[in-house]
């Protein structure tokens, strides 16, 4: 069986552009990291010192509301991490 010819491909040369890279310019996002962690852990406590005080503290009137709002505080810290880059 004969063998065939290879053909030879021209490199992939790109279309000569008129534009520059813009540069992308990222913000300072220090604040995140510890405003997460801060929700986080207010959100812990909320819900510990709701549980060791049988409900008297951190809010009386809530409740068992306590704990939603203490979870409100850790979703809040959840939606604060998706700004961490």
């Amino acid at each position: 069986m004969p063998k065939s010819r290879i053909r030879k491909k021209a490199d992939f040369t790109p279309p000569p552009s008129s534009k520059q890279a813009t540069s992308i310019k990222l913000t300072n996002r220090s604040w995140v990291a510890p405003v997460m962690l801060a929700l986080f852990l207010i959100g812990l406590a909320w819900i510990v010192v709701f549980y060791v005080t049988d409900g008297s503290l951190p809010v009386k009137s809530l409740g068992n509301w306590n704990i939603v709002v203490g979870f409100g505080f850790i979703a809040g810290g959840f939606a604060v991490s998706t700004q961490w880059k």
